[in-house]
């Protein structure tokens, strides 16, 4: 093979299309970071004018650096867009912080203090709560199979609502709460059979994955009723459970409104039906969240103020044309508020360029170079991109450089071929060992994704609000590791 010295790194056709050169590698796209996130007079990324270098000699390497002061604002504009658009629909909305996306005891509290209920989806996530200190009233448990225990610990904690995703765990949180005297309240999760636009391992309202009851004619009920008919129907007849209201979710990382729009058509068409046959007023209906963030500078998020009155105008208009009083509406934001509040730091090691065959159609007998830049994290950090084959980005981080662009991968220590970080970013060509990288939007689904994989230490969490900095989940230590070894 021979290289081509007219092709210009900065210009590599190895890169998607969607991948533009930056016109300077210094400046930082901004829908991409958390607000307080900028270079310093040295050119070094700070956050809260805290440096970056800072920060590792304190915590560490790889690190989960949040703002506090971005996610309770990111919280409050949820609150405060959707009690706004729907004011004189139902009088405001119930906004529920997705747990799963990231949780700690004190991000629970940011998440009170803000205004907002909880969203959890397992026993853990309920003692991360219990913890907390956060009313069981404003808290909702989630999950496709729960268990008993952890249906007690809802009840013990008498929790706003249990989500039913299934007409034999309705039966299961009738029965339990029937035994105990009490009252179970429940709202019934529906698939809607609305295709979201996103991977398919995180759109979770068509018809063929596990969660959900179906508004589809598929049932176990000789008259042919719906799953979703069925279970109102059932739930309608036990003493033990207060029916609240539907719930749907759509998936995640979604942009486009119109698959929000059809759910909640479809949703109020069945609440409007149940209503009028079996004389049941469903008073809340939950539309879920999964509202996209810009992993990269091609994703091109909504503010939540324009999700709210587009959610709002359909929801306004499906229930005049019904003729019913709108039920009070919540929704579920868990990326949209974390992921672009916190960004990943790692230490560059081992760097190293191949040359890759040109793409078709190209030039024969001609190669291309990419960069490959090792970090000291990797999929155990971040296993977004091999599960999702999601988009990141990243910049250097720990000095300003002036170097050419080129065409990069950010790649981690595991043994893993598959261990990818960053599948395309242009970076300076002078990155090396002992540089820092930064990576953003890795609060949602990072570290509550993380793993010891290879026996690394999951690593610490840090906020910094007004220019302190504070760890608020400790870093694992290779103790930590071993104090579970029985070693027998």
């Amino acid at each position: 093979m021979t290289t081509n010295p007219n092709i210009s790194a900065a210009a590599s056709p190895l890169a998607p299309d969607w991948l533009e050169v930056p016109a300077d590698l210094n400046v930082l796209h901004e829908p991409m970071w958390a607000a307080g996130v900028a270079r310093d007079g040295s050119g070094e990324l700070a956050l809260d004018g805290i440096p970056v270098s800072e920060l590792q000699q304190r915590f560490g390497t790889p690190l989960f650096v949040m703002s506090e002061t971005d996610f309770r604002a990111r919280a409050r504009a949820f609150q405060d867009a959707f009690n706004e658009a729907f004011a004189d629909i139902c009088g405001g909305v119930d906004v529920y912080y997705a747990g799963k996306s990231f949780l700690c005891t004190a991000v629970v509290r940011w998440v009170e203090e803000e205004g907002l209920r909880l969203d959890t989806a397992s026993g853990g996530e309920l003692a991360v709560a219990a913890r907390a200190g956060i009313p069981g009233a404003a808290v909702a448990l989630h999950g496709n199979n729960k268990s008993d225990g952890e249906i007690h610990r809802a009840l013990d904690m008498k929790l706003g609502r249990i989500v039913v995703d299934s007409l034999a765990e309705l039966e299961r949180v009738a029965a339990i709460a029937a035994h105990r005297g009490d009252t179970a309240k429940v709202m019934l999760r529906l698939t809607p059979g609305v295709h979201a636009h996103t991977h398919e391992f995180i759109a979770t309202a068509h018809e063929d994955q596990k969660f959900g009851l179906s508004m589809a004619g598929d049932s176990t009920d000789q008259a042919g009723l719906s799953a979703a008919e069925e279970a109102v129907a059932a739930a309608a007849g036990h003493d033990s459970i207060e029916l609240l209201g539907l719930h749907c979710h759509i998936g995640s990382q979604i942009f486009e409104p119109d698959g929000f729009a059809l759910a909640a058509e479809k949703l109020l068409d069945f609440l409007a039906a149940m209503q009028a046959k079996y004389s049941i007023v469903l008073p809340e209906l939950d539309l879920g969240g999964g509202y996209g963030i810009a992993y990269t500078p091609a994703d091109t998020p909504r503010p939540p103020a324009v999700i709210a009155q587009a959610m709002a105008a359909v929801v306004r208009a499906k229930v005049a044309e019904l003729g019913i009083t709108a039920p009070r509406i919540s929704i579920e934001p868990g990326r949209a508020i974390v992921g672009p509040s916190a960004f990943t730091l790692y230490e560059v090691g081992t760097c190293k360029t191949v040359r890759v065959d040109a793409p078709e159609p190209a030039q024969e007998n001609v190669t291309y170079p990419r960069r490959y830049v090792s970090v000291d994290g990797g999929m155990s950090d971040n296993a977004r991109p091999v599960l999702y084959d999601a988009d990141y980005s990243a910049i250097l981080a720990s000095r300003a450089s002036g170097a050419a662009p080129q065409l990069s991968r950010v790649v981690g220590k595991h043994c893993e071929s598959g261990d990818i970080v960053v599948r395309d970013v242009y970076l300076p060509e002078d990155v090396a060992a002992g540089d820092l990288l930064a990576v953003p939007g890795t609060g949602a689904y990072c570290w509550a994704l993380s793993s010891n994989y290879n026996y690394l230490a999951r690593p610490g969490v840090v906020a910094v609000r007004d220019g302190s900095a504070r760890l608020i989940v400790r870093g694992e230590t290779e103790q930590d590791l071993l104090n579970r070894d029985m070693g027998v």
